[in-house]
């Protein structure tokens, strides 16, 4: 009767995600067909999964205008700068809430959750990062939120866990609290960092709002709000669309599929490269409190 449910769970749990899968792919999959594929097919709705009539005149585009190049440029050195500056910030403020001498701990900890559940707003967060000078520069884009209250919570659970004893060993050579935490915390964590760092890359990536706020100086634009004004607006920067095909509606369509597939792409082929890393750190900063 056990093996009956388990198997039983099996099956379920096994179609459970496949249809995830599957309804996770298929969008992606459909863009990616469409912007290859011909103009007659598009127009005639025949491209679902597969493209037809291959062809990357949608890909020349985008990837010939300057203005995607400049944006693309802007996202990988608000994506690059902004993570580094939260593991900083944020593995260092974990580091010290780990250590259980810490005065006011349990205090800044309540502190530090509450904004979790509540925060001071857009405006009054624009407002000082206006009065910051931070207006339509880097730094607007990537201090605001140099720290996330739960990768802080994970990154703290981590270094909980971490054995005393390595500590009391550091300290008998001679190291105080940062020399522990540069040689002894540090390279014990790269799973923990590995992780955290995925988590801001993609949210520095795919943020808009923050330019949005932020920024008035178009060549400052990361790609995301390139790939905003194109899909909700339909604007064209170039004039050879007009010439592809006889439809400039549905050029426009596999064009804005095309722009989502050059910003997707990217982050989507750095996962591999820490993959081995993503699954350690998240269950180990997930198990212990």
């Amino acid at each position: 009767m056990k093996l009956e449910r388990l198997s039983l769970f099996h099956v379920v749990s096994t179609a459970v995600l496949l249809l995830v899968v599957v309804v996770t792919l298929y969008p992606f999959l459909h863009m990616l067909a469409v912007s290859l594929s011909g103009d007659a097919y598009v127009m005639r709705n025949e491209v679902t999964i597969l493209p037809k009539g291959l062809n990357f005149n949608m890909y020349e585009i985008v990837l010939g205008d300057p203005k995607m190049w400049n944006a693309i440029k802007n996202t990988v050195v608000y994506t690059a700068v902004g993570t580094t500056i939260a593991l900083i910030v944020t593995s260092m403020g974990a580091y010290s809430l780990s250590r259980t001498n810490m005065a006011f701990r349990k205090g800044l900890m309540m502190l530090i959750v509450f904004t979790m559940f509540f925060g001071g707003g857009m405006i009054p967060t624009f407002l000082v990062v206006r009065s910051l000078g931070f207006v339509d520069t880097l730094w607007g884009m990537v201090i605001p939120g140099a720290v996330s209250t739960w990768n802080l919570i994970l990154m703290r659970t981590f270094f909980s866990g971490i054995p005393k004893e390595l500590e009391e060993s550091g300290r008998m050579d001679g190291l105080n609290d940062i020399g522990i935490f540069l040689r002894i915390i540090v390279p014990l964590s790269k799973a923990s960092f590995a992780t955290i760092a995925l988590f801001y890359a993609v949210g520095l990536w795919n943020n808009f709002i923050y330019p949005l706020l932020y920024l008035r100086t178009p060549d400052l634009f990361p790609l995301q709000v390139l790939l905003r004004n194109l899909v909700l607006a339909g604007s064209v920067s170039s004039g050879d669309v007009t010439r592809i095909g006889g439809d400039n509606q549905i050029v426009e369509e596999s064009l804005k599929y095309a722009t989502i597939m050059v910003s997707t792409l990217p982050i989507l082929i750095v996962y591999p490269f820490i993959q081995k890393y993503f699954v350690k750190g998240a269950m180990i900063g997930a198990v212990k409190g």
